[in-house]
């Protein structure tokens, strides 16, 4: 009898103890996505293993709640930019217009040319088609045509772009067989962008990798060393692949990374701003998405990752 109350305590003991654990690991877990959500990062995902059936079907909804949560404020964001624009070119045109028509006509006049007002006059000439230049980049924010979606081979479309730019030496971690869901236009696009920033800031190597985020794989590419073996997951209607791509260019300075994707915010003296801006638009409207990498691959000072929906 008493060998039965000793083993009854011992696995009672040991229930206790798990479930003590146990307890203390939720506890963690929400500690986690709440310093996450205060600190406006989205884009947590959290392991789903040792947990119960229906702890663990929430802990898979809160991880994609994070990601449509992340969406849907990149989005906002890009909404808000989009009506600023329509404010701005439609003054800054009414502006500009009547500047340069005139400055350009008084330039023509006998009673200008050779005299000390000339110059002056180029210089508003000048400035207003700088302006106009500059409102011409603003239409491109707010014209983009309806994507056309269709099934995209992810690595012939990297192949082409690699043959584009045979300056860089690339690395294509992407399997043959990738299917894509996107406007395939757009997509290119938005490569050859990412490629040519990469050139103006003096890479020479470009590494491309495909990783497919799974929270029941815990696979995220926030929270995986590059490189690393993809566990075999579950593909969803609505499961998307994440394009990581590296290069080993000028690293980007800390306090930029916040700016990176406001409109017309560039650290070049010939630079627009509006290539990583539009490229983000872009892939929102494929229902995917631009984001630099928390953490870029080995060998890479800096790394964008290309969300884009699995066919």
């Amino acid at each position: 009898m008493w060998h039965a109350i000793i083993i009854i305590g011992i696995v009672v003991a040991l229930l206790v103890g798990w479930f003590v654990r146990h307890q203390w690991s939720l506890k963690q877990r929400a500690h986690l996505m709440q310093e996450a959500i205060r600190n406006g990062d989205f884009t947590f995902r959290l392991p789903t293993d040792g947990l119960l059936p229906g702890e663990r079907a929430m802990q898979q909804t809160l991880n994609h709640l994070g990601d449509t949560v992340r969406q849907q404020v990149n989005r906002n964001e890009v909404e808000s930019w989009e009506r600023l624009t329509r404010v701005l070119t439609h003054e800054i045109m009414n502006a500009t217009a009547p500047i340069t028509s005139i400055s350009q006509s008084m330039l023509g006049r006998d009673d200008v040319k050779g005299t000390p007002l000339e110059p002056g006059i180029q210089a508003i000439y000048d400035t207003s088609r700088h302006l106009n230049n500059f409102v011409a980049n603003y239409r491109k924010m707010s014209e983009l045509e309806k994507p056309v979606l269709a099934d995209v081979t992810l690595r012939t479309l990297l192949d082409d772009i690699r043959m584009a730019y045979p300056q860089l030496t690339w690395e294509i971690r992407v399997p043959a067989e990738t299917i894509v869901r996107a406007d395939v236009g757009m997509l290119r696009q938005v490569l050859m962008n990412l490629t040519k920033n990469a050139i103006e800031s003096d890479a020479k190597n470009m590494v491309v990798e495909a990783a497919y985020p799974s929270a029941e794989a815990n696979y995220s590419l926030f929270l995986r060393p590059f490189g690393s073996k993809r566990p075999e997951v579950e593909r969803t209607p609505h499961a998307s692949l994440q394009l990581c791509i590296g290069n080993d260019g000028l690293p980007i300075p800390a306090e930029n990374r916040q700016s990176l994707f406001v409109p017309f915010f560039t650290t070049k003296r010939s630079g627009s701003g509006i290539g990583l801006s539009l490229s983000r638009r872009m892939m929102i409207q494929q229902g995917g998405m631009l984001d630099l990498a928390e953490r870029p691959q080995a060998g890479c000072s800096v790394g964008f990752v290309l969300t884009v929906p699995l066919s």
